[in-house]
């Protein structure tokens, strides 16, 4: 089974749609998949992501690759952690 991928995220953000873009080639080779995370559903997500989104991560709220990335970027982050 694929080993989510969180996308922080909320309802109208513009670059999290242009992040997607970086996020879905990589998906497969990495043995992902998108799981979209809104912050305004959580207090602390909001609190610590509100100026950062879109945000990728793994699951560990200290370890993220914040937007702006590229897919090199982030093909390079996750190697790093996968």
């Amino acid at each position: 089974m694929a080993r989510p991928l969180l996308l922080y995220t909320t309802l109208g953000c513009s670059l999290c749609e242009k992040a997607k873009a970086e996020i879905w080639p990589l998906l497969k080779p990495f043995d992902l998949s998108l799981q979209e995370v809104d912050i305004a559903d959580d207090a602390l997500l909001l609190e610590r992501f509100a100026t950062q989104i879109p945000v990728v991560g793994l699951g560990d709220h200290d370890d993220v690759c914040p937007w702006p990335f590229d897919g090199e970027q982030l093909r390079h982050w996750l190697g790093n952690r996968l």
